[in-house]
């Protein structure tokens, strides 16, 4: 697993496809953190959908990289296609972490913030719910699942506006639904249980549905 892990980064940071989600990220952040003075645990929401995006786009490019013939070879040799979907998972994953960082320090160096340790674990987990929901997004709306992207890109965009504007939806309208709510971190903490669990039930359904999916084309 952890051989494959490694390929997966290489040949993502191989290719400099991730730099796109990537800019996009600090871009979003930095427009819509910058100077800002209120509450961070509304700041960080920010971050959070920041993520959402980054993590769905970095998730259908790395699932992409690979040829039909080529990811074939490297299924072969890795015994499954399950193990090679995992290790992407988690190569989307662990590119989401440093993000996070991120996610975390910038808004403090470019507004006007006296965090505490509570607004610090918030923003964290914040981003990492939306990291699990965006690989969700990403992996069931990759190239592994539509040969054509375009129908992808049209479903990814229809979910990403599903989770984020349904109304009391977990995980991520609930998570902004708690975090825009007004409420200090530390009472805020206790809530992101529900959408930390919907959003791994997230990422299990959308693994499976990838696996059953990619299986039968290959």
């Amino acid at each position: 697993m952890t051989a494959l892990v490694r390929y997966h980064c290489s040949v993502l940071l191989l290719s400099q496809r991730y730099l796109a989600p990537v800019l996009l990220f600090v871009s979003l952040i930095v427009v819509l953190t910058s100077s800002d003075s209120g509450p961070l645990a509304a700041t960080y929401s920010s971050c959070a959908g920041a993520m959402l995006l980054c993590s769905t786009w970095l998730t259908m490019t790395l699932a992409g990289l690979e040829d039909r013939t080529h990811r074939s070879v490297v299924v072969v040799g890795a015994g499954g296609s399950l193990k090679v979907l995992v290790a992407l998972v988690c190569t989307a994953l662990l590119s989401c972490l440093p993000l996070t960082g991120v996610g975390v320090a910038l808004p403090l160096l470019i507004g006007k913030h006296d965090p505490v340790a509570a607004d610090l674990l918030l923003g964290a987990l914040a981003q990492l719910i939306c990291a699990l929901t965006g690989v969700a997004v990403g992996l069931v709306c990759s190239r592994q699942v539509f040969r054509r992207q375009g129908y992808g890109l049209v479903l990814a965009l229809a979910l990403l506006f599903t989770v984020t504007l349904a109304k009391g939806l977990p995980p991520v309208n609930l998570l902004f639904t708690d975090l825009l709510d007004g409420k200090e971190s530390a009472d805020l903490l206790g809530a992101t249980i529900v959408p930390l669990t919907a959003a791994l039930v997230a990422l299990v359904v959308g693994t499976a549905v990838t696996q059953v999916v990619t299986a039968r084309k290959d």
